[in-house]
């Protein structure tokens, strides 16, 4: 056997850090100890009657057992087990309460450690001062070992296996350290792993938050999507007219300055939303349909002509369906912008049920080979997703010589 494998367990960095879980485990086991020996002496003194004992002992049982079962001390011990054992628990769901077979597992995995905590530092207490004392014996220091001990007379030729015995020792309780800490890591996934029940819910959290992050994209898509060709035609227009309408271009830089400054607030919001901390993102509220009439002015400044006709009052509508109709209509009159020609027709109309929003543009004069409208991009996609969220409906697609996306998001889904 390779010498050097025999005594890896006792350096190995994980046995130290196994170790130092079991020595939280007598650490916590010391008031139930002392609780014990406590109830022992009462039992076992003539003086104290036992009814007035079994008084005491019904509370005192309730205290010691009840935070075994709690979550909190669930989630303290996988704590413990990910960053001491080593092993890749998941986190508990927070604020999902533990079914009965979950608490119970939980309590048999905190009385065994506190069981296997408090034998190991029984052991420290007791086998380390033996082992110390077998050392200092072979050099003559009297360490109250006598021939009533059973070790024979210490004159000085006897001392020699004391000292190999209490080596012995040390090397013996470090593997039991070893043994009983991989036994412990091997035991963890079985009593504290989660039950059917909360991998369910792990997973629900996990797609909520990729939800989120989907619809942070969307945002992110659609904000400066719509902001780079806004600022694109822009520059475009006002090149055409760079050495006679001086003034036009003047409003053209000004407005692509805007436009490029509420696209940097639009980019903070959102990856301050995306950084896994908890650092709040300084940006201010998304855009609802209350800021539409300066998206239409930031679409016309840019020479697309926009006709605008809005029947009901958008103020009244929920905040998701006024946020999503915002961003639907800002990445039609984008695709409009980029994709057709001529002016763009916008009706919302919100009856007592929902929003209804109609974009219409002339669609382009294909080139031969080419596809005509802007059937198939990234930004009718997002459109889509944004309206399923809402259980609403959404048909997008040529009618005649114009190109029609009419949309529909109910007000009772969104709320």
């Amino acid at each position: 056997m390779n010498p050097r494998a025999a005594l890896r367990p006792l350096i190995a960095g994980t046995t130290w850090q196994r170790g130092v879980f079991l020595l939280l485990g007598g650490v916590l086991a010391v008031p139930y100890g002392v609780l014990a020996v406590t109830f022992a002496q009462l039992f076992g003194s003539p003086e104290v009657p036992w009814p007035l004992v079994f008084v005491l002992l019904v509370p005192a049982t309730v205290i010691a057992v009840v935070p075994v079962f709690l979550r909190g001390s669930r989630a303290l011990e996988i704590a413990a087990v990910r960053g001491l054992l080593g092993v890749d628990l998941p986190e508990p769901v927070p604020g999902r309460r533990l079914d009965r077979e979950t608490r119970l597992r939980a309590a048999l995995w905190i009385g065994l450690h506190l069981l296997s905590g408090g034998l190991v530092v029984a052991a420290l207490f007791s086998a380390v001062p033996l082992a110390l004392g077998f050392i200092l014996a072979q050099t003559g220091v009297d360490v109250g070992i006598t021939e009533q001990d059973g070790f024979g007379p210490l004159d000085g030729r006897d001392t020699g296996w004391l000292s190999v015995a209490g080596v012995l020792v040390l090397i013996g309780l470090g593997y039991a350290v070893a043994g009983l800490g991989a036994l412990a890591a091997s035991m963890a996934p079985t009593l504290l792993g989660p039950a059917p029940a909360e991998r369910i819910a792990a997973l629900e959290v996990r797609a909520a938050g990729l939800a989120e992050r989907n619809r942070l994209a969307r945002e992110l898509h659609d904000s400066v999507g719509h902001a780079l060709t806004v600022a694109t035609l822009q520059a475009g227009a006002a090149r055409e007219v760079l050495d006679r309408d001086p003034e036009f271009v003047r409003r053209a830089l000004s407005a692509i300055e805007e436009t490029g400054r509420r696209a940097m607030d639009d980019l903070d919001h959102v990856l301050g939303l995306l950084r896994e901390t908890d650092e709040p993102s300084a940006a201010g509220p998304q855009r609802t349909l209350v800021d539409l009439p300066q998206l239409v002015a930031d679409t016309r400044a840019t020479g697309q002509p926009v006709h605008s006709q809005v029947h009901g009052v958008l103020d009244a509508l929920p905040p998701v369906v006024s946020r999503e109709g915002y961003r639907i209509i800002q990445e039609g009159l984008t695709n409009a912008a980029r994709h057709g020609r001529g002016p763009v027709t916008l009706r919302i109309d919100v009856p007592s049920d929902g929003l209804e929003i109609e974009l219409v543009n002339d669609l382009p004069r294909p080139a031969p080979g080419d596809v005509a409208g802007p059937a198939g991009g990234r930004g009718l996609v997002g459109m889509r997703e944004r309206v399923l969220l809402l259980g609403g409906g959404m048909t997008a697609g040529p009618s005649g010589d114009r190109w029609r996306v009419r949309v529909r998001l109910p007000i009772e889904a969104a709320g």
